[in-house]
């Protein structure tokens, strides 16, 4: 299967928007399910791509030289949140780092690289952006599968940058990758 990452459109931000949230969902990542507020942000595609880079991995018409541009856009199987510097979608990039958000891919498409093609145009992207020495991201312990493409990809587990999103609530703690680029 070919597939080929670019930047979301505007037409596609409700899709994705769906599919990241129900992939989350679905994939029981979300604490409080249907009720978490986090929800309303990974819907929210076009907030994201107002302050950062929203990227798609697409199969299809769109994978074909010239289709996109002929109006076939390709299905879309997945997405990711490129934050190239710093801003309001940085949870915990530093100087010098780009960070990796909200990494989702459609059910029916897992296990066919469309996750590995996301993160790796995020690290073509970070090593082009002047200045950018380090990639960060982080995860849920339960993601296992995500984890072994940042692996395999050359992330290593930074453990004192691991932290809780609410504080509050002691059993949540997200784990930190780096990839210095």
């Amino acid at each position: 299967m070919d597939i080929v990452t670019r930047p979301a459109k505007p037409y596609e931000f409700e899709e994705l928007g769906e599919l990241t949230a129900q992939a989350y969902l679905r994939d029981g990542l979300l604490d409080f399910g249907e009720s978490d507020a986090y929800l309303g942000e990974l819907r929210d595609v076009a907030g994201r791509a107002a302050v950062a880079e929203v990227l798609v991995a697409v199969e299809g018409a769109g994978t074909r030289p010239g289709a996109v541009e002929a109006g076939g856009a390709g299905r879309v199987l997945g997405g990711v949140t490129f934050v190239p510097r710093g801003g309001p979608m940085a949870d915990m990039a530093g100087p010098g780092e780009a960070e990796i958000r909200m990494l989702a891919v459609a059910r029916t498409a897992r296990r066919r690289g469309a996750g590995e093609a996301l993160v790796r145009a995020c690290v073509e992207r970070a090593r082009a952006t002047e200045g950018c020495v380090r990639i960060v991201l982080s995860t849920q312990r339960t993601m296992r599968a995500a984890h072994r493409v940042y692996e395999r990809l050359g992330f290593v587990r930074s453990p004192g940058r691991d932290w809780n999103p609410l504080p509050h609530l002691d059993d949540i703690t997200l784990l930190a990758y780096e990839l210095t680029l």
